[in-house]
């Protein structure tokens, strides 16, 4: 396979994407169980990139994460990949390099296996994808900048006169109180949705009664799916490439980095649709069967986001969970749990039975062989299946939670027993999920990939993790070069997959067996964009490091999920211009403001901050302002420290001193009260008692009060109209630039 750069139109736009033999997806790679793979893959790219064969289980060397298991394939260069085939079913491969999954670098695998247990006629690969025509550097950028356009643009925003509409205010100051800005589904806005590359395909070569095998694979970046189909209820016999016990199954939910297969029957007379949803409702992709007239798939509802906040705002629930820790090296799980999210005393209290003495609270799932159902040693675990089902049942059951049970696995059962033997030794961890919107951090614990330590895994144990989602969104998790049991209502045929999607404020339990695996391993939320903000981890067996990675430090990989992202804008007005750089990585931020007002008012600033947890920092810097009102004669310049504070509610406060020891306090903050429109207020406060100034008057103290109130319209991603009034400036309107 060749990697290169090309121009591509996707959604009616000709943008620069990256492309596998020339394609997007890139071809399928069709082998046979039992078999051996020899893959070449050349860069022809001026960048480095990387191909991770997702859900293969081969040699750790092989697994494709940069300076984690396999060299990058750097510019002008070929890289071999080669690993015996141990399994069979639907799998896919993805670039691990930075944001390039995004750009196109993704496509399919399929593994025929020995001998075919399922009957049907035909198969159809469909690779499910998002496209986007900006730069995904500057997606995550502008995420990191925290606006409210991707929202608005696809429609899924809730502005304030729609919540009161609903009547919803109660429940929308809980989620302020709890600094929350409301329910969110999914981050992005998406021009197109991609079945095989394009919106929609028509493969009019299926006949009448044969029977179709669907291998359905999401390869998008960062979303999830509803899949539907018209005509008959589809048979679902696979997912994440294993068998699992033949059901009909009409609308299902695809996780990002999840695969399943259906058995389709064309039907006597016109051709079926298959449709995947957006599971925010924002856009849909379909691929129609057969000929004839069409048989649509049944439509999915858009999410009730304001009815959604409303019923959690009923639940005692406390939302919020930190995404960054005072101290990451204290990693208290059960703390965290207890804390946050569902405040449940008979869940709490099992919990609390689980060993408080496992430090590795960040871990992960793994399984061994992929034969692991039939191996004897692994025949029977004493684990109480019904209790952790019931758990599972109390969370799905209880009132206003009806919003998240239909995400569940019950309807997966493997076809022999998954479980393993009761004298294994086992390991218990919890894993909270953490995220900010606001700063948008993703995390585990509360704990970002570039602030822990690996997770130790044991061979010849059974590490079983309870994911605690105390996010919004859904995550979904997956780990490399392993297979896990996902505990069902299915008890002991409880299904084996490689990823697994944990809905909003749930728990999900897994385990796997930690077989004769050795080096490092990739364990991570498969949204692209909270992947790369620290929601992952490294499993480690904990053994010597292959001599081919020595020049290849793993620091840089964990450096990729802590970069710099920069946000700035700049207002310009009939009544001043204003200027804001700034930028930062998850605990440093730089800042650089400006203000000049047309009546010779001016006021520059520039300080460093560190963010102590996700909403409070410290800062230090230097402040420059005129002395005399309406003159730029004289100015002062002072040093300033202080912190920053991001309340309850969701105003941002600053309390700071300068070196001439005089307080100065300030409160902002914005709401969007209608689609595009927002209202915004600022308040400054400053002292000075004279400590060390002299006043001519003879007076010990003066005061000053800077004050602004304005609404802003947005035109675009990147440009608002702004009207505002300013006790310095006056009144004044213009435009503000985000870029």
């Amino acid at each position: 396979m060749t990697i290169r750069k090309e121009m591509v139109d996707k959604a009616g736009k000709q943008v620069m994407g990256m492309t596998l033999n020339g394609g997007i997806p890139g071809p399928t790679l069709t082998f046979k169980e039992g078999g051996y793979a020899v893959i070449y893959v050349k860069n022809e790219m001026d960048v480095e990139t990387s191909i991770h064969w997702h859900g293969l289980l081969l040699p750790n060397f092989y697994d494709g994460v940069p300076y984690l298991t396999t060299p990058p394939i750097e510019p002008g260069h070929t890289q071999k990949y080669e690993f015996p085939l141990r399994q069979s079913g639907t799998y896919w491969y993805h670039s691990h390099t930075m944001l390039q999954e995004q750009s196109g670098v993704y496509g399919s695998i399929v593994i025929q296996p020995k001998e075919k247990s399922l009957q049907y006629e035909k198969e159809l690969v469909v690779v499910l994808s998002d496209w986007t025509n900006e730069k995904p550097h500057n997606i995550l950028r502008f995420l990191r900048g925290g606006t409210e356009w991707y929202n608005i643009k696809k429609g899924t925003a809730t502005p304030l006169n729609q919540v009161i509409a609903r009547g919803g205010l109660k429940a929308q100051l809980n989620f302020w109180k709890q600094r929350m800005e409301g329910a969110d589904i999914a981050d992005i806005y998406y021009p197109a949705f991609l079945t095989n590359g394009a919106t929609t395909q028509e493969y009019p070569d299926f006949k009448p009664g044969e029977k179709v095998r669907l291998r359905v694979i999401n390869g998008a970046a960062s979303t999830s799916f509803w899949m539907t189909f018209g005509g008959e209820s589809p048979t679902l016999v696979s997912a994440d490439g294993l068998d699992v016990v033949p059901v009909k199954h009409d609308k299902t939910f695809i996780g990002v980095a999840e695969t399943y297969d259906f058995i389709v029957t064309i039907p006597e007379q016109g051709k079926i649709e298959f449709r995947a949803t957006a599971q925010d409702g924002s856009g849909q992709t379909s691929a129609f069967l057969g000929q004839g007239n069409v048989i649509l798939a049944p439509d999915v509802p858009r999410p009730d986001k304001i009815g959604m906040m409303m019923k959690m705002a009923e639940m005692d629930m406390k939302m919020g969970a930190p995404a960054l820790k005072f101290n990451p090296k204290k990693d208290e799980p059960y703390k965290m749990m207890e804390k946050w999210g569902m405040q449940m005393k008979d869940e709490m209290g099992a919990m609390q039975e689980m060993d408080h003495g496992m430090h590795g609270a960040h871990s992960k799932n793994q399984m061994g062989s992929m034969n692991m159902a039939k191996d004897t040693t692994m025949a029977h675990h004493n684990m109480d299946e019904m209790d952790m089902a019931d758990e599972e049942g109390k969370m799905q059951n209880m009132e206003g939670m009806s919003m998240f049970s239909e995400y569940n696995y019950d309807y997966l059962k493997a076809p022999e027993k998954t479980t393993y033997s009761p004298d294994l030794p086992v390991k218990e961890i919890l894993l909270n999920l953490t995220g900010n919107m606001q700063r948008y951090i993703w995390s585990l614990n509360g704990i970002p990939l570039s602030e822990t330590d690996k997770i130790k895994i044991n061979g010849g144990e059974v590490t079983r993790i309870t994911f605690n989602n105390l996010t919004m969104m859904h995550h979904p998790m997956h780990l490399h070069g392993h297979f896990f049991r996902v505990i069902n209502e299915n008890g002991e045929y409880s299904p084996l997959k490689h990823t697994v999607n944990v809905p909003p404020m749930q728990k999900i339990t897994i385990e796997f067996y930690g077989s004769e695996e050795t080096g490092d391993w990739f364990f991570h939320c498969h949204i692209l964009y909270h992947m790369m903000s620290g929601m992952a981890r490294i499993v480690s067996y904990d053994t010597p490091r292959d001599p081919r990675m020595d020049e290849y430090p793993v620091s840089k990989l964990i450096d990729e999920t802590d970069q710099y992202y920069s946000f700035n804008m700049l207002d310009m007005a009939s009544h001043m211009t204003a200027i804001n750089l700034s930028t930062a990585n998850i605990r440093n931020q730089f800042n650089l403001s400006a203000e000049y007002g047309w009546n010779n008012n001016f006021e520059a600033e520039f300080t460093y901050e560190r963010y102590l947890y996700d909403y409070l920092t410290v800062f230090a810097g230097i402040n420059v302002e005129n002395t005399v009102p309406e003159s730029l004669d004289d100015t002062n310049t002072t040093a300033v420290a202080g912190i920053r504070y991001l309340t309850p509610y969701l105003f941002s406060l600053d309390a700071r001193l300068d070196n001439e020891l005089r307080p100065r306090i300030s409160l902002a903050r914005s709401v969007m009260v209608f689609p595009k429109v927002s209202l915004f207020g600022y308040y400054e406060y400053q002292a000075d008692f004279g400590l060390v100034n002299d006043f001519e008057n003879g007076a010990n103290y003066s005061d000053e009060v800077v004050w602004s109130a304005g609404a802003e319209y947005m035109l675009s991603k990147n440009v608002s109209l702004v009207g505002s009034y300013d006790n310095r400036f006056g009144m004044g309107a213009g435009l503000s630039i985000r870029f």
